[in-house]
């Protein structure tokens, strides 16, 4: 388990350097909103990215860190990195999204782009912070990053602390997120009656087999408007008991659905979102989940533009 003091200790040391983020409510839907897109950086990534890099010791600093990812978790390690004064190196697929792989430049990581997907990018950072001797920031297998996550719950039940017995939906991809919105609901004193249930693309349906099936063996991975969400789970991962015992569901939506939850947000809330953020709402419009009142977890707003504009722009979506 992860425990909840771990992450009122994560939420005093990265308070300086994340946003309180909003919270809104839909009274058509009856859902909440906890619009992360607005976090630092464009994705929650950023809070787990802080609360691992600002508790790393100084000879691991020293050494240089090392991550990889699709886009939003070397932008947080990357903001952190140039904080404390530490070399980041991020480790991303060739094939990720442009603009993030350009928001990770810009914050001073160095970039080491590596042929295939998520996969292939996460076993090359691996083998080279372990033959380097660097340190590796995982983007979810390791406790500082969760409980770094877990800190949006403690935000938004200050915000309005009913929530606690809401049903809360959450994006999946290594567990990290929903581990830590899991430790903070189900670990703190007095918790609520919520229920968590997690959402993933059918594109990457990875953690889904690990849950259902106990096994991700059989997940076949496939392009996918949520970018972030793509690639298998480490073996041996943290998150995979944690997902197992925080997690009350877990279900997945195609890409269809992610499609017109973005346009959705775009049309009635004016938010620009990115895929891996669009699944939670894109359970709710597609009915998948009923339990009311519901939390949905916006995780990030760092889209490719030319990709937003042609969904919000196609028409397709409005009834």
């Amino acid at each position: 388990m992860i425990p909840f003091i771990w992450i009122e200790q994560a939420q005093e040391r990265i308070a300086a350097h994340v946003k309180h983020t909003p919270v809104t409510y839909d009274p058509g839907l009856n859902v909440y909103l906890k619009w992360e897109s607005h976090q630092v950086t464009g994705s929650f990534k950023a809070r787990g990215a802080f609360n691992k890099v600002l508790s790393l010791q100084a000879w691991e600093r020293a050494r240089g860190i090392v991550a990889a990812s699709a886009g939003n978790h070397g932008q947080g390690v990357a903001l952190a990195g140039r904080i404390i004064g530490a070399p980041v190196k991020v480790f991303a697929s060739e094939h990720a999204v442009p603009a993030k792989l350009d928001a990770m430049r810009k914050l001073g990581a160095e970039l080491h782009l590596v042929p295939g997907g998520y996969r292939e990018a996460e076993n090359a950072g691996l083998q080279f912070a372990a033959t380097s001797n660097s340190t590796w920031v995982s983007p979810y297998n390791d406790g500082q990053v969760i409980a770094g996550q877990g800190t949006l719950v403690l935000e938004t039940l200050a915000d309005n602390y009913d929530l606690a017995d809401a049903a809360w939906l959450v994006p999946v991809s290594g567990g990290g997120l929903i581990s830590g919105v899991g430790a903070a609901l189900k670990e703190k004193p007095a918790p609520g009656m919520c229920r968590l249930i997690g959402v993933q693309s059918e594109a990457s349906p990875f953690m889904y087999g690990l849950y259902h099936l106990g096994s991700q063996e059989r997940a076949v991975e496939l392009p996918s408007l949520a970018d972030g969400l793509a690639g298998p789970v480490e073996d041996g991962a943290i998150t995979i008991p944690l997902v197992r015992q925080y997690v009350d569901e877990l279900i997945l939506v195609n890409e269809t659905e992610i499609a017109h939850a973005i346009f959705y947000a775009w049309d009635k809330y004016h938010e620009r979102i990115e895929g891996s953020a669009a699944v939670p709402l894109a359970a709710i419009l597609t009915g998948k989940v009923t339990a009311r009142p519901a939390v949905l977890v916006i995780s990030g707003g760092n889209i490719q533009p030319e990709v937003h504009q042609k969904i919000v722009e196609g028409g397709m979506w409005k009834a």
